[in-house]
Parts: C-alpha cells; structure tokens; sequence
C-alpha cells in the first residue's frame, strides 16, 4: 500500500512552504520517523519525516513551492527492506564468540572522579535553573553525552558529558545554580557496562537468550502505530512511560520530548485528555517565563507607553512576491518572505524618524545611526528576541537569510546571549497565530515596537468601487517620553506607503534587476 505524505501545517497564516533539500532520494528504503526532506516556510526551515518505513517516491522535486495539503511524496509500505536497512545481527550469524568483548577492550581515559559544574552562559547570567535529568544518578554515560537541561533568563541548553563513566547527581530538578557550582559528578574509572559499548555484540553471543533482550526494547516501547521523535522514543523506553497514555503535539499526533516529560508529570492521566473535574495543579515558573513576566511589567510601568493603528493593502506585495519568487529563490537560495519587506521599510522609516530608533538613558537621549532590528519569535520555552545586526545596510536576501537562521536558532534553543541583546527597534508578527489586532509591548529600553498581523480579506473602496482587497493592520507602540504623536503617526504612515508601493524599496525602474541584486 503506498500512503501519501503531505505538507503539515506550519501556522495559521503560513499556506505554502518550499521543498529545500531532499535528504533522501527517490527509490531509497526509508525508516518510520526518518528525515526525508527539508521544507521551509516564510519564517523557518522544518523537517518532514516517513510516516511508515517502505520505498519512497518523490512527487515534487527541490525548490517545488507546495501548499498546505499538497503531496510531497509518496511511501510504499508493501516494499521489502533492502538487507543494507535492517538490523545487522542476523547478517553475521557466524562471527566468534571473542568478538563479542573486543568493543570493551579500549576502556574509557581514567581520570577519576570529575566534576561537572555550570558553565558560563554570559557575561550578566549569573544563575541558572536545572530543568531536567536526561540521565539518571548511577547512568553510565558517554563523552559528549547530554546528561540534563539548564535554563537561564534567556534560554534553554544542555550541559554534556567531559568524560565517559558513572554519573553521580548532585542538584535536583528546579535547583537554582550558580556559575561554577557543580551539578553532577562522573566516576571515569568505572568499567563500561558489557552492552553499553556495542549493544548488537550481544546477539553474537553464544547464549541465545541474549538476542531477543537486545531487539526487544525499540519493538516493545513505540508500537508500530504510534509515531514518536527519536529523542521522545529514547525516553520513553528509559523512563518505562506507556506510550499509548501519551497524546503527541507533534504533526500528525507524533509524540515530542516534551509531550513524554508532561505524561510523567502527570501519571495515570492521558495529555491532552479534556478533564471534566476541579483539580489543580502547581508549577513552578521558568527563569525565562520570570524575567519576560518582569520585563513586561517593567516596560508597562516605566513608559509612556501608547499605540497608534494603520492598514496596509498587501496587494502589491503578494503580487510581486508570487512574480519573483522562483527566480529570487534560484538566485540567493532562500524565500521571498514579508519580514524583508517589513524590515527594509522600518529602516527607512527609523533613518527618517530617528527619535522612533532611539532611548531614554537617565536624563539624555540616545540616537543610533545604524538599525539593529529585533524579532520577536516564539520558542519552545517562551518569547525571545533575536536581532539582526544593522539591518539597514543588508539587502532583502540577507534579512531573509538572517530571519531564516535566527528562527531555526530559537526552534532549536541554540541562540547565544549576544544573539538576543542590543537591539534598537522590534518587529513582532501575531499574524502567525491569527491574530487580527494587538497592542504589542515596547521592548525596553527600546522605544517602540511595530506589530504585523493575519492578512484578512475585506471590501475596500478604491477610486469609488468595492473591492476584496488582502488587508493588515499594523500597530505602533511607543514611548511618548520620547516620541511625539505627530512622529509616531508619520513613521506609521510612512511603512504603510512603503509597503503599499514596494518598488520604493527596490529603487529601480527594473524590478527584476533590482529585486536580484536586493
């Protein structure tokens, strides 16, 4: 039977995504869950995985602009797995009982006991919080190995194992750590568990009891019918979770990381299930959930703070990104997204309204001449605000590129701290999320923010007739200490003429030529 593989939805105002890269080629035998292609969307790249193993066949090739629901490709479960794709324990039935020890003889370097403290996340982070063990007090771990989570005021990483050996934990879940105070410790001179080096040595072992323990771990923790990330399978099979309890959030009901970690938060209790009772629960807040909470506040009460409104008509623009799409994505590798052209017009404006890029620092004002532009985006653990870096000098390539790398970043909580902080003016897009109006919150010590909303269809009078024209509003927070009514509106009025006559920001009498070297 072949089963189709269609492109997920990836948010509410995102209808199309682009085939980047396929990691897998036509014909090739693919796993359940295995990466076979790359998919990017206005904001961010995304992976899409084999919904079942089998024989794939490629419907759209690279650079394919598809809509949500469209057919990327096709898999064929009835196809036999080549010999190369399975398990190889079977494929060498002969091998001497001896070769089953060889992994063991090269012992991890002995250095010890040595400890593991928390390292240095930036130059004002002098705290963190430990979210998570990924590896139980009394594991054997690898080098490199991720042994638990540390969260900061700005963002989520993983300390890793120095060395390889037993580790002994010291801190608890929810602990707060200083820099350089030691969470765990790891005994290298402990020897490595037998099936630890090289668990398919085991079904060369003599004892034919040994097989089905190897193979019966994978087979029995996910179930055929239930689709987990490799991470999320890794521990459920560790924490002996029962994957049916678990409802995923993931696309197509696959199970994520964190959807295994909120089932043994609540055991006995499906996620996702709609309770009808009076139960509570308590939890306590994140260090990023903290400091955006008091940043909020902080921003509320210390500013003179007031929103100003407009509607854009982004006829203009769909209609020249649906013209070059194609040949800007040939020629820079990357799409034709709205935030280059929202970005590129906010610099205008800021260069034009230089109070609107500026702060208030005591009893002075401070201007900058170059625009660091801040986006805000949605990670897994909460709001960040990455920056792209003079903003104004980088064509709508670079800012595409910029956005593409930042988004991926914050999806991953892989963002460094100085990736986050020093911006001059934010950029926030609820569109995304459906959302048609909003007031959005200044960034302090910035001294506005602009905020993008969802392109809805309405009747418009143009030159005296009704038309459907596709509309946004947009809406200007900002500081009124330092920006006056009569700046806010015309920095306003200015993004709104930009956007609605985009050739202003090609400046060209040819947009195509324009277009490629912008």
């Amino acid at each position: 039977m072949a089963i189709e593989i269609k492109v997920p939805t990836v948010g509410e105002s995102i209808s199309e995504v682009t085939i980047a890269k396929w990691l897998k080629k036509d014909g090739d035998y693919v796993q359940q869950d295995e990466v076979i292609c790359e998919l990017e969307s206005e904001k961010a790249t995304f992976e899409l995985n084999a919904e079942k193993a089998g024989i794939l066949r490629i419907a759209a090739p690279e650079g394919a602009t598809l809509k949500v629901g469209d057919v990327a490709c096709s898999i064929d479960t009835d196809a036999a797995a080549p010999a190369g794709s399975t398990p190889a324990p079977a494929a060498q039935p002969a091998a001497a009982p001896v070769a089953a020890p060889a992994p063991a003889a090269a012992p991890a370097p002995n250095k010890g006991t040595i400890e593991m403290k928390v390292p240095t996340v930036g130059e004002s982070i002098s705290e963190v919080t430990l979210i998570k063990w990924i590896k139980n007090n009394g594991d054997y771990v690898e080098r490199d190995e991720v042994i638990c989570e540390l969260e900061s005021e700005k963002a989520t990483f993983e300390l890793n194992a120095e060395e390889a050996g037993v580790l002994e934990t010291l801190a608890k879940e929810g602990d707060v750590l200083k820099v350089g105070d030691i969470a765990c410790k790891i005994d290298t001179s402990a020897a490595r568990p037998a099936g630890k080096a090289q668990p398919a040595a085991a079904v060369a072992a003599p004892k034919a009891e040994a097989a089905p323990q190897v193979q019966q771990a994978p087979v029995t923790a996910i179930p055929n019918d239930i689709k987990a990330t490799p991470v999320a399978a890794a521990v459920i099979a560790d924490k002996h979770v029962d994957p049916s309890s678990i409802k995923g959030t993931g696309a197509h009901g696959k199970i994520l990381k964190d959807d295994v970690f909120a089932a043994l938060q609540n055991p006995g209790v499906a996620i996702g299930q709609e309770l009808f009772g009076r139960t509570e629960r308590r939890e306590k807040m994140s260090n990023l959930r903290k400091t955006v909470s008091r940043r909020l506040v902080e921003a509320k009460n210390t500013t003179a703070m007031l929103t100003t409104f407009n509607e854009v008509d982004m006829t203009a623009i769909m209609e020249l990104r649906a013209k070059y799409k194609e040949v800007f994505k040939k020629q820079h590798e990357v799409n034709l997204g709205f935030m280059s052209f929202f970005t590129k017009a906010c610099c205008f404006g800021l260069q034009e309204f230089p109070s609107v890029n500026a702060y208030i620092d005591g009893e002075e004002l401070v201007y900058h001449d170059f625009c660091d532009i801040s986006i805000a985006v949605s990670a897994p653990k909460g709001l960040v605000v990455p920056v792209i870096r003079n903003a104004e000098s980088l064509d709508m390539a670079g800012i595409e590129k910029k956005v593409v790398e930042l988004a991926t970043k914050a999806r991953d909580n892989k963002l460094k701290m100085e990736e986050m902080t020093g911006g001059t003016f934010t950029i926030t897009n609820g569109g995304v999320f459906g959302s048609l109006l909003s007031t959005p919150i200044i960034n302090i010590p910035q001294s506005a923010i602009l905020g993008m909303h969802k392109i809805q269809e309405r009747p418009m009078a143009v030159n005296g007739q009704v038309v459907i024209r596709p509309m946004m509003y947009v809406a200007l927070s900002y500081d009124h200490r330092i920006i006056d009514g009569r700046e806010s509106v015309s920095f306003l009025v200015r993004v709104k003429e930009m956007l609605e006559n985009p050739e202003q920001l090609l400046f060209g009498k040819d947009p195509m030529k324009a277009l490629l070297k912008l």
